[in-house]
């Protein structure tokens, strides 16, 4: 008899978020790759949306009767919608949260929670978001068999919020399948617009994360290029005028949206070093990115990057904003003093940057439900 593990692939057919559509779409090819003896992976996604061409190796998919919009608004009102029982696993919090039987009838929910922003940032969510997310988690602490959590400093946060008990655990994200600079970087750069050696940020950290991240550039004394990836259309120049407040002249700042995976690969594979300065409870994506590929990491010391980076990076402890943005300057500009400190903290990272497997985590998926 096989047994099939049902995941709902959502943001794989009908993406709303493109860091939640990689993630999800590479976890279920490596559950499909790393499926034990006897067992399948079934796809589960809304009416009306894209094939799932990019998981191969599913048994099956299931449609749902409603799209996505009305299946999101279905699955927080507890209602029917046709997704059924047995193992489900959502790498969100999609998911039917509805009362069921684990022990007679086999059947068990996992959901996913990545962040807490419909909590610390309501306003940063799409209209609407932040109340469904926090309905879900509701209905997640009621009806969920387990909560994954990417760090256990989210999940002692989480418990904050939800009587979510001892089922939470622990599941890390990782780069992207096959993450790597690509042979073409320099074309795909060229294509960009982006030059070569620059600091990189993050522009989907909290406005004052990336004000500071910002001003530590200029306080490094350093006279390099700034590149900031991930930021919504239309905010470019609030970015640029930004950058120029904090000492950043405009011409030395190149602002891009979400780029595809092998144009970011490109991007970091020019990049001389990463700064982190968010003190958001959120798994670092772009941190593990720059692991990955061994690109120095200098990180706000926070209880997040601290869970994740471990060695593999610069940790500035500060106890307010202006040492914050001090103690990344003066980090930034030790760690590019030298060829020698470059290399020693890209080494750092790159070793680090081989814990975060979608592989090992899909791994440690199967093992949770058989647990279960």
């Amino acid at each position: 008899m096989t047994a099939t593990l049902r995941v709902l692939l959502d943001q794989v057919a009908a993406p709303t978020d493109p860091i939640l559509a990689e993630a999800s779409r590479d976890l279920a090819r490596a559950l499909v790759a790393g499926a034990p003896d006897g067992c399948d992976v079934e796809g589960i996604a809304p009416a009306g949306a894209d094939d799932l061409r990019r998981v191969p190796g599913l048994s099956s998919v299931r449609r749902t009767a409603l799209a996505r919009r009305e299946l999101a608004a279905a699955l927080q009102l507890g209602v029917a919608t046709g997704i059924g029982g047995g193992m489900i696993h959502s790498p969100t919090l999609m998911a039917p949260l509805v009362k069921h039987d684990r022990l007679h009838d086999h059947d068990q929910t996992v959901v996913t929670v990545w962040d807490l922003r419909a909590w610390e940032a309501p306003d940063e969510l799409p209209r609407g978001q932040a109340a469904w997310q926090r309905a879900m988690l509701k209905r997640a602490a009621k009806h969920a068999d387990a909560i994954v959590v990417p760090t256990h400093e989210l999940g002692e946060r989480l418990a904050e919020r939800a009587k979510v008990g001892d089922r939470t655990r622990v599941i890390s994200g990782a780069a992207p399948l096959d993450f790597a600079v690509p042979s073409d970087e320099v074309g795909r750069r060229r294509h960009l617009g982006v030059p070569e050696g620059f600091v990189l940020l993050s522009g989907a950290a909290p406005s004052d994360a990336l004000d500071a991240g910002l001003a530590a550039v200029a306080a490094s004394g350093l006279d390099l290029p700034v590149v900031v990836l991930d930021v919504d259309e239309g905010r470019e120049p609030a970015v640029a005028e930004l950058a120029e407040s904090v000492g950043v002249p405009e011409r030395r700042v190149h602002v891009r949206g979400a780029l595809e995976c092998a144009d970011r690969a490109a991007v970091f594979g020019a990049a001389v070093a990463y700064l982190a300065p968010s003190a958001r409870t959120a798994f670092p994506w772009r941190v593990v990115e720059a692991l990955a590929l061994g690109v120095p990491v200098i990180a706000h010391d926070t209880p997040t990057h601290r869970e994740v980076i471990v060695d593999g990076g610069d940790l500035i402890a500060a106890t307010d904003a202006a040492s914050l943005i001090e103690g990344l300057g003066d980090a930034l500009a030790g760690a590019l003093a030298t060829t020698s400190a470059a290399e020693r903290l890209g080494v750092m990272a790159g070793d680090r940057g081989r814990v975060f497997s979608w592989h090992g985590a899909a791994e440690r998926v199967w093992q949770l439900h058989a647990d279960l």
